[in-house]
């Protein structure tokens, strides 16, 4: 018979033999489990540490984790003492009104300063090349360079004019004589070649004006930064009528002389005419128009920039009150575009009355707008006449000085209209702000700045 045992046959174990495991103790003898932490347990004493980890670094829950802690980098310890807006060391504020340094940041990007510096408001035309960024040597830099490219530009203009005639000839061009100024060896050829080496000087002028003084180069054309199209277009009427009062002065002239040289003088015909008009037509208009901004833009502002405003001592002072007006940029620019020519005598003093008068329009009106009509109109007509009857080169010298007188007395005439018309018309005299608007004119005169 089998002693009881488990429920698989097994006998019971002898409770007194050795079983290599302990027995179980009852249910009321087992050990206390340990009791579960907290949710927030007490920090422990931590032994002491030096006295930077002891400072206690305060928490912000509702802050968003910064950029390194996000994506794994080691944390930095926070001061407990207020952030600056911006991170230190490096990537510290740089100049210019950065405000994350010069690798960037959070926020927007810095202010980039524009290259173009406008005049003080209320400047008048002599004196809009006065800004902020204005330095002695930029008028005379200007100045060479203006020089320097212009007859460099003139230069390959010509040696251009040659190739084209040796391709198209097949033999180089000849002069007249030793004695000859001709280059191509033709005069409607040499025409064309004098009136546009002196166009060249337009664009460089503009340049100038940009890259070197640093501002809008349409400041060379009037004060509103543009040329005033209307108002062209207004003086263009007047030189008209200059034009007409200058051919009537000048038979006045030449019947006082006793000239008897007109009875010498025959129409070529429509065929030995056309092809000259044309030239003259087509670049008369861009050479009076260089010599303008060049004598009575460019260099107007470029004297008249200097001001001798820091002068402290007595002479400097008087001279400081001196440049300030347009009379030295008037005199030193007249005295540029005459030497250009080649007159003696009295005819020094015609083409320095032309420059003056011209000048002093700009001034009067803001912009070279009547001086750019005058001088055109006054080219064509000086070019024209003679063409019509062969003489394309115009010839310069001893000029009487009944001449001087039939040329200076319409230039006087057409400023006086010039500056009555601009007073009608209200045109602008002097740079206005951004809060001004575009279509108010602003003079220099008090009774004209009311706006009714």
């Amino acid at each position: 018979m089998s002693e009881p045992g488990d429920a698989e046959g097994w006998a019971p174990l002898d409770p007194d033999l050795p079983t290599g495991r302990s027995p179980e103790p009852p249910a009321e003898q087992q050990p206390p489990q340990p009791p579960r932490p907290p949710e927030q347990p007490q920090q422990p004493q931590q032994p002491q540490q030096p006295q930077q980890a002891q400072q206690a670094f305060p928490q912000h829950p509702q802050q968003p984790p910064a950029w390194g802690q996000q994506y794994g980098a080691p944390q930095q310890p926070q001061s407990p003492y207020a952030q600056p807006p911006y991170p230190q060391g490096p990537y510290a504020p740089g100049p210019y009104g950065q405000e994350y340094g010069a690798y960037g940041g959070y926020g927007p990007p810095p202010v980039k300063r524009d290259w173009k510096v406008d005049a003080p408001k209320g400047s008048p035309f002599h004196r809009l090349a006065r800004t902020d960024v204005h330095r002695w040597w930029r008028p005379l830099v200007g100045t060479l360079v203006i020089a320097a490219a212009g007859m460099s530009l003139a230069l390959g203009l010509m040696i251009v004019g040659m190739i084209v005639r040796v391709a198209a000839t097949g033999e180089l061009p000849e002069s007249s004589g030793p004695e000859s100024d001709s280059i191509f060896g033709d005069e409607t050829a040499d025409l064309a070649f004098n009136l546009a080496a002196l166009a060249v000087f337009l664009p460089v002028a503009l340049f100038a004006a940009w890259g070197i003084q640093r501002r809008r180069p349409g400041t060379l054309s009037s004060v509103a930064g543009r040329l005033r199209w209307r108002w062209m277009l207004a003086c263009s009427g007047l030189a008209i009528l200059f034009c007409v009062v200058s051919y009537g002065t000048s038979i006045l002239a030449g019947v006082s002389l006793d000239d008897q040289s007109d009875g010498n003088e025959q129409w070529v015909g429509w065929g030995d005419f056309i092809l000259p008009a044309i030239v003259i037509v087509l670049l008369v208009p861009f050479q009076a128009t260089a010599e303008e901004y060049v004598f009575r833009g460019w260099m107007l502002q470029a004297v008249g920039a200097c001001t001798l405003e820091k002068a402290k001592r007595r002479v400097g002072l008087a001279l400081s009150v001196v440049f300030r007006t347009p009379w030295p940029g008037i005199v030193v620019g007249s005295a540029l575009f005459t030497s250009g020519h080649g007159y003696t005598g009295w005819g020094i003093l015609d083409i320095f009355a032309f420059g003056a008068i011209a000048a002093w329009l700009t001034v009067k009106t803001g912009g070279l707008e009547s001086g750019i009509a005058l001088h055109v109109f006054n080219n064509l007509m000086a070019f024209l006449l003679p063409a019509a009857v062969g003489e394309l080169d115009i010839e310069q010298g001893g000029v009487p000085w009944q001449v001087v007188v039939a040329d200076v007395v319409p230039m006087a005439l057409y400023a006086a209209a010039v500056v009555w018309l601009a007073r009608r018309m209200r045109v602008q005299t002097v740079t206005t702000g951004p809060d001004d608007e575009d279509d108010v004119p602003v003079t220099a005169e008090p009774q004209s700045t009311s706006i009714s």
